[in-house]
């Protein structure tokens, strides 16, 4: 086993934190589970599991409706995580945090309301080169149906934006800039800071993919002056089918509903539709209730950890995971930035990545192979796919000594 640095967090007593997560006790093949695919999705801590439990058998009813109490009890434990969630973001108000599906349903809302209210023929909608496919397709969705242009952000072998070719697109026809803040195939946190302060130069809205973010860092709204932000509430820490899209309310009051149904009205006739206010006015339908209020459980429990103090431990395991996958013979990292976050991407000689995958998960590992929702990435790079290996809070030094261990055997047994 390879030497394990001095921790430098203090803060973070990891052993202690993984008890928190009962599936991290659980064994794969006889072998203790070694989960390192977290940028697909994390494990869930047991009070999190716990909240869920709770509103079904405690406050089960629907929100916003009804006089009684149960319906009241789930109402301010809905809007109590809205207002968790705001103060996690720092947003200026709590209307501004809409409740979605995900990511992927942020996005979709936000190209939808912003096509229809502000998009003309010939206008251009910019995003990157290093996407995942939820913040493309949405816009060449839009775009078709517009008459619009999507234009993309080019980037280098180290899978960094080319800034100077992003300045260079910035005209009058770009109407809106859609970024990650992190990739998720190759690691590379942007420089966010200069892409929304040459944009809004030129008032230009942004938004920000923040699914690979907001569990690594610190996220602030008001600080980074963003217009549009999105994330998954299974992505850090919260349950699947939740998320949140963060927008200055002067943006969320000016662009239409995306869908019409319950919630979103103030009253109905044949004649007209009157639309709620914000943030119900973009959240039709009964939402994912016991979703949203666990997912501000999970927001609180990272808030318990600190952000900051798990920022701090995860940089340390993406260098060390760095320094030793390097010494496996014929490994080639792809993208190598010099800012990195949660996750690694490599190929090993021309081995598979599937076939890695499938050796690993025998030994217990759990990584992710493919594409990553990420095809013009692995274009851009001329390979079918990688194998990434992506951390959390609860990952450890041994953990990256069992997947360098285990990619060793499963090469020697490929090769």
């Amino acid at each position: 086993m390879q030497h394990v640095p001095d921790i430098t967090v203090p803060a973070l007593d990891v052993e202690k934190i993984r008890k928190d997560f009962p599936l991290l006790q659980e064994k794969v093949y006889g072998q203790p589970l070694v989960y390192l695919d977290n940028a697909a999705t994390t494990q869930k801590p047991q009070v999190v599991l716990d909240t869920l439990i709770e509103y079904y058998t405690r406050i089960n009813s629907n929100v916003h409706r009804g006089v009684h109490h149960l319906s009241q009890e789930a109402t301010n434990a809905y809007e109590n995580s809205r207002k968790i969630i705001a103060s996690f973001i720092n947003a200026r108000k709590s209307e501004e945090v809409i409740f979605t599906k995900g990511t992927t349903d942020g996005i979709n809302l936000i190209a939808y309301a912003f096509g229809r209210g502000e998009i003309k023929p010939g206008d251009v909608v910019l995003t990157s080169a290093m996407e995942h496919h939820s913040n493309i397709v949405p816009w060449q969705m839009m775009c078709e149906d517009r008459g619009a242009e999507l234009k993309i952000i080019p980037m280098d072998e180290k899978g960094e934006l080319l800034m100077d070719e992003f300045s260079a697109l910035l005209t009058d026809k770009v109407k809106i800039i859609a970024v990650t803040y992190v990739s998720n195939s190759l690691g590379t946190v942007n420089p966010i800071r200069d892409i929304i302060a040459q944009a809004h130069a030129r008032n230009i809205p942004v938004l920000l993919d923040a699914a690979q973010a907001v569990q690594h860092m610190p996220v602030d709204v008001q600080e980074l002056d963003v217009d549009f932000l999105v994330f998954s509430g299974h992505k850090i820490y919260g349950p699947t089918g939740t998320g949140v899209l963060y927008g200055k309310e002067e943006w969320l009051d000016r662009l239409p509903p995306y869908q019409g149904g319950g919630d979103m009205i103030k009253t109905v006739t044949f004649a007209k539709t009157i639309y709620n206010v914000l943030p119900y006015k973009f959240e039709a339908g009964t939402p994912d209730i016991s979703g949203a209020i666990a997912l501000g459980t999970a927001v609180q429990y990272v808030q318990q950890i600190g952000v900051e103090n798990i920022q701090a431990w995860e940089e340390q395991l993406v260098e060390y995971a760095v320094q030793q996958l390097q010494q496996i013979e014929g490994i080639r990292f792809i993208g190598n930035p010099k800012h990195r976050s949660g996750a690694v991407s490599f190929l090993v000689y021309d081995i598979h990545p599937y076939d890695l995958g499938e050796l690993l998960d025998k030994q217990g590992i759990a990584i992710r192979t493919g594409h990553h929702c990420a095809e013009p990435v692995m274009d851009f790079f001329c390979i079918p796919g990688t194998v990434r290996a992506s951390f959390a809070v609860y990952t450890t030094f041994e953990d990256i000594d069992r997947l360098v261990a285990g990619i060793k055997k499963a090469v020697s047994m490929l090769r």
